[in-house]
């Protein structure tokens, strides 16, 4: 049926609902409590919070770095120095290394300090990479902002087209009680022009708009829940609306090829392409610097220690159990898989053309979004103006034909007539409405205004 189209459905997903109270807000109101309330904006901001951290985290592989590794183990036990029979001097040296002379307690610890000094680009690329991903970030809270702000006023604008249809449809019929109680106290006094067949049209009149009045009831609680939960109230809080009636917004000041303009430059999801696209190209440049090895310089040191055995201090011999040393080092490290790097550098050259051509829809596709927007908007723009003066021409209608049929001048089939256009050109009046200030909303979130 026509009249059910025009009931605006909006059950907005909610979330966890606040403590009760009463509020009475405007549009911008609910909006700012909306983009306050969604934890999804909440979410978008601990994902730009992790993106600060992971270029933290590759700046920090820039820094100072310690590698350590220590352990206590088994050594084998020996004393007596390195002469044969024990002997503090001769020119005889020992032979019995194969025998087991005991066991001692061996401690080991061996680290480095050591800082980069040049990585071929892989520390730079993949800072840039990680900044650009913080503008990407960013870009998409912006996205997440313009969504809560569009789904604020099709609920807000929903609300109020709910609440308008059902009051509208609660006059008529109220109107179209009296006439049928005015028939039902004709018939039984047997007196004017009434007739059963009269009853009986404005009773079908009436059960069909019985029906309209409960989904139009439903719908106008079911946006005012929507409104509740998006803007953080709660379905269980009193939310009031402060406009009384629903009314078509401005239209946009500005020619269609402008906010085409707009939206290439301000759109937020332009900026997280252009963002995504210096970190897809950092990320490949990184890949490949991968190839290559990195220069540093510090410190490394190593200690051991095994109480059980006699400590040489003898320069030319060296007991990997009893030793240790220190010494600053220039070093290059390089650790690479070869297949495995030309794999991970063609993915990530696969992944910056798969977002090149991601752009190159959106440079086609914005525009047109853009335009078919501003072209509905328009339409409907014209449209409220005719249904407009349709929908009032359709009431006096209803008032002059229930004035005849009062004075015995017409009929009840043609009462119940007026009555179906003018509730049918009252719901497209106000469904028309409700669909131009969402064109409007849409052009603003494609255009990327803040609001």
């Amino acid at each position: 049926m026509r009249i059910r189209n025009t009931l605006v459905a909006l059950a907005v997903l909610g979330v966890i609902a606040a403590p009760a109270r009463a509020e009475t807000v405007t549009l911008d109101q609910a909006i700012e409590m909306s983009l306050h309330a969604d934890p999804r904006i909440k979410e978008k901001e601990q994902l730009v919070h992790a993106a600060q951290a992971l270029l933290a985290e590759v700046r920090g592989h820039g820094g100072w770095q310690m590698g350590a590794n220590a352990f206590i183990g088994l050594a084998p036990s020996v004393d007596g120095g390195i002469f044969a029979n024990g002997a503090q001097s001769g020119t005889v040296l020992r032979s019995d290394g194969a025998h087991l002379h005991g066991i001692t307690p061996w401690a080991h610890l061996e680290f480095t300090i050591i800082k980069p000094l040049y990585t071929f680009g892989k520390l730079e690329n993949y800072g840039v990479a990680a900044k650009d991903n913080i503008a990407v970030q960013k870009a998409e809270t912006r996205v997440t902002q313009a969504d809560i702000v569009y789904d604020t006023k099709r609920a807000y604008y929903g609300y109020l087209t709910a609440r308008e249809t059902h009051s509208f449809l609660e006059e008529i019929n109220g109107k179209l009680k009296s006439t049928i109680e005015s028939v039902n106290n004709n018939l039984k006094a047997d007196r004017g022009n009434a007739t059963q067949a009269d009853l009986y049209a404005l009773q079908a009149a009436q059960g069909l708009l019985g029906k309209y009045l409960a989904q139009s009831a439903a719908v106008e609680s079911i946006a005012l829940d929507g409104l509740k939960v998006l803007t953080g109230v709660g379905m269980q809080g009193d939310l009031q609306i402060a406009d009384t009636r629903l009314a078509p917004v401005p239209f946009p000041g500005q020619s269609v090829d402008a906010l085409q303009n707009r939206a290439l430059a301000d759109r937020p999801e332009m900026a997280a392409l252009e963002a995504g696209l210096q970190a897809r190209r950092a990320l490949v440049a990184a890949k490949k610097a991968e190839d290559w090895p990195d220069l540093y310089a510090g410190v490394a040191a190593m200690g051991n220690y095994a109480p059980g055995r006699d400590k040489l201090n003898n320069p030319y011999i060296y007991d990997p159990f009893n030793s240790y040393g220190l010494t600053p080092v220039v070093g290059v490290k390089w650790n690479i898989s070869f297949d495995v790097n030309r794999a991970r550098v063609d993915r990530a050259q696969a992944e910056l053309e798969a977002l090149q051509y991601k752009k190159q829809y959106a440079l086609a596709g914005i525009p047109f979004q853009v335009a078919e927007a501003y072209a509905n908007a328009q339409a409907n723009r014209k449209s409220v103006d005719e249904l407009g003066d349709g929908a009032a021409a359709a009431r006096r209608w209803v008032v002059a034909n229930l004035a005849d049929y009062n004075a015995g001048f017409t009929s009840a089939e043609k009462v119940s007539d007026a009555l179906k256009n003018y509730v049918l050109l009252q719901a497209d009046y106000l469904k028309t409405i409700y669909d131009y200030n969402m064109d409007v909303a849409r052009l603003a979130k494609l255009t990327g205004e803040p609001r």
